[in-house]
């Protein structure tokens, strides 16, 4: 399945951010393969470091909100180390296909789920949000946790995931956003840019991955900005959460 027939041929001109940084589109996906490469061992570390530890309740309110139930189907983009899923498959959901575009990522993933005998209720594979590769109207859940904000065209992956809901089905995304309490931004930006790249040295002797990683979060649409693209991308009733003051945000919508 081709979905690039919105895109001129001459994408390799088109450019977009990797952080703070202007890259080609078609050099992104290259370089955040690389990053997660680098990190994947150490991922809920990292996850750690860069949310102090809050990213474990936010994660907990999202699976909450997911209103997980035997009958319901679960599509995780960017699944990454599994989080999500297995807090799905533990509260009661159906079966789930637990997906990323890293392979580094994705067997994390595996090794957690053979480790926490979840192997016969999840699929795993690759997949790009870009191309999903199911067929219209196929399940019931999708959701995207801390991974929108690494992908070249945000909004096919919101085209996608409608695509693949079925009516009455849920599109969930929990990721980094902006803080809305003035006082505490120095803070946060010298937790961001000055404590975590060292970290990021010292425990994954990757400081640069550690870097682009904060400078993603700061780069990410802010919430309405989210609300709007998802709602041009058909999704409805198109809502938000702030989690720890914005530093989080979940945005849900439904296919009607």
């Amino acid at each position: 399945m081709n979905n690039n027939n919105n895109y001129s041929s001459d994408e390799e001109d088109q450019v977009t951010d990797f952080g703070f940084r202007k890259v080609n589109e078609n050099e992104k996906s290259s370089m955040v393969k690389a990053v997660f490469d680098s990190v994947a061992a150490k991922y809920d570390i990292m996850n750690d470091l860069m949310s102090l530890g809050i990213h474990r309740v936010w994660k907990q309110i999202f699976i909450q909100e997911l209103g997980p139930r035997p009958n319901l189907t679960l599509l995780d983009l960017a699944g990454g180390t599994g989080d999500i899923t297995f807090g799905w498959l533990k509260r009661g959901g159906g079966p789930a296909y637990l997906t990323d575009v890293n392979y580094s990522m994705l067997s994390v993933g595996q090794s957690r789920a053979f480790d926490k005998g979840y192997v016969k209720n999840i699929n795993l594979f690759c997949v790009n949000g870009e191309e999903i590769c199911l067929p219209d109207r196929s399940v019931d859940r999708v959701t995207i946790s801390f991974g929108l904000r690494n992908c070249t065209h945000k909004d096919k992956v919101l085209a996608e995931a409608r695509r693949v809901l079925k009516p009455g089905g849920r599109f969930l995304c929990l990721e980094f956003s902006k803080l809305i309490i003035p006082i505490l931004r120095p803070l946060y930006d010298a937790w961001s840019f000055q404590a975590l790249p060292r970290i990021g040295e010292i425990i994954a002797k990757d400081g640069d991955s550690y870097q682009y990683l904060a400078e993603s979060i700061r780069m990410f649409p802010d919430q309405e900005t989210l609300k709007s693209m998802m709602e041009n991308a058909g999704l409805e009733h198109v809502t938000y959460q702030n989690l720890s003051g914005g530093i989080a945000a979940i945005h849900s919508g439904w296919r009607i």
